[in-house]
């Protein structure tokens, strides 16, 4: 198993698309890329921590490349925007890819090249391509939250 970390907005629909691609053996929504030890929610919603609302995901790269996850976050959400995808507005909220190790590193920055090149987008694409720093889960009531919705 491999792990992957991407930050696209509000991890409750982040979690969602990932969720349902084949070779993804487990999702965990939380908070990375900040300042403060073992944040909460209401932490991090200030916008004073840092973090990143993310998503931490543990694949199959025999089933799913980690390329493939790449074409995902790009699919999934606005990379054009700072700090905000549609209502959502904070740092918190930030486009950003979390890398592992400098093969991670490397198709990062070549899928974003890509997309940059791909003349898709009318702006720049603001998206982030930082090393993965500690993942702090975030509370259980946020995980699987939409999965958790249907349930009801």
């Amino acid at each position: 198993m491999e792990k992957a970390t991407f930050a696209a907005g509000c991890f409750w629909g982040v979690e969602e698309n990932f969720s349902r691609v084949r070779g993804v053996v487990s999702t965990k929504v939380g908070y990375t890329g900040g300042s403060m030890e073992k944040p909460g929610y209401y932490d991090v919603a200030t916008g004073k921590t840092g973090h990143a609302e993310s998503i931490e995901i543990l694949f199959d790269p025999d089933i799913v490349s980690y390329e493939e996850l790449l074409e995902v976050f790009w699919d999934i959400h606005d990379p054009t925007t700072l700090n905000k995808q549609g209502p959502d507005i904070g740092t918190q909220y930030r486009s950003a890819i979390f890398y592992h190790d400098e093969k991670q590193k490397e198709a990062a920055m070549n899928s974003k090249k890509r997309q940059e090149e791909s003349k898709q987008y009318v702006n720049s694409i603001k998206t982030e391509i930082v090393q993965a720093t500690e993942f702090y889960p975030a509370e259980e009531y946020h995980q699987k939250y939409f999965e958790k919705l249907r349930s009801r």
